[in-house]
């Protein structure tokens, strides 16, 4: 194989890998439903802890982290998407995702209720979400995944998190480091 050969094939299978993670999801609760988030802005779970509240804030911000000598601010899904707080109990997560374009990249926790699972779900396999009737705003709706004998609500995390309110965040964030 000569080395052109050896470059198209590493380039084909890191495609591959690339392909399989988008469709990858980190699936969670909150309340009685499961969500998904696809897992290529996951960048880790961590035990619920830490956060130290910040005056000011919208209610759905929590507070923020230290995180390896980062500040990382900590918002509350259940709050965010319903206005209703999250109970903290023994298996309340804090999911670190990174949201942003380009070189504006943030690191920002989200308080999830439980974390279930890493589970494929194939592009056929992802109905859009429903114009109306659910619970939360149908743009923060990026698909819903079958699964079994039901759905899981799969989250644009982008969406919910990058708005006019969240602008301040990444300020807060840049200001306090």
């Amino acid at each position: 194989m000569d080395a052109k050969s050896s470059l198209a094939l590493a380039v084909v299978d890191e495609d591959d890998e690339f392909q399989e993670q988008q469709q990858q999801y980190l699936i969670f609760r909150l309340g009685a439903e499961s969500y998904a988030l696809g897992l290529l802005s996951v960048k880790e779970i961590i035990e619920y802890g830490g956060v130290t509240q910040v005056p000011m804030m919208p209610p759905f911000v929590r507070g923020v982290i230290n995180l390896r000598g980062r500040v990382v601010p900590v918002i509350d899904l259940a709050q965010r998407l319903y206005g209703e707080k999250a109970a903290v109990t023994r298996r309340t997560c804090i999911v670190i995702v990174e949201v942003g374009t380009g070189e504006e990249r943030l690191d920002m926790g989200v308080i999830v209720d439980a974390v279930s699972q890493v589970v494929e779900i194939l592009p056929d396999a992802i109905e859009p979400g429903p114009s109306f009737g659910a619970r939360l705003r149908a743009d923060y709706i990026a698909g819903m995944g079958k699964q079994d004998d039901g759905f899981v609500i799969m989250l644009d995390i982008e969406r919910i998190l990058l708005t006019e309110e969240m602008v301040s965040l990444g300020e807060l964030t840049n200001a306090t480091a």
